[in-house]
């Protein structure tokens, strides 16, 4: 899988059909304990940066952005019964959401694995 990230922690593998969206387990770290995920409702469109859903844990609530434009085809129905996999899978299993992008000139704008891990320093 070829992932991209977003400094807000996300990533996308936009090499999928449709591009698969998560977040990072730097940001799984963060949370800790993911208790809770609001998943969008399918045939949601947002624009990049929007918030797409929300993420709740045992510290905090947190929100995700998209990492490009586009619409949601197809939520990972498992996170409502075991929100868990995000905290023990979160860059396979424990993915978000699905999405058919209307832009990827957009992917452009997100960091590559070595440009992600300079973020984090």
């Amino acid at each position: 899988m070829s992932r991209l990230y977003s400094p807000e922690h996300q990533w996308i593998d936009a090499q999928a059909n449709p591009a698969v969206v998560g977040i990072t387990p730097h940001a799984q770290e963060t949370l800790g304990d993911v208790v809770f995920v609001d998943l969008p409702a399918v045939g949601a469109v947002f624009a990049a940066g929007s918030v797409a859903c929300v993420v709740e844990s045992v510290k905090a609530a947190a929100d995700v952005f998209m990492p490009a434009s586009g619409e949601v085809v197809e939520v990972n129905e498992a996170l409502r019964a075991d929100p868990s996999l995000v905290n023990t899978d979160p860059l396979e299993a424990g993915w978000f959401f699905k999405v058919k992008l209307s832009d990827p000139s957009e992917l452009s704008r997100l960091l590559g694995e070595q440009g992600y891990q300079s973020l984090l320093g």
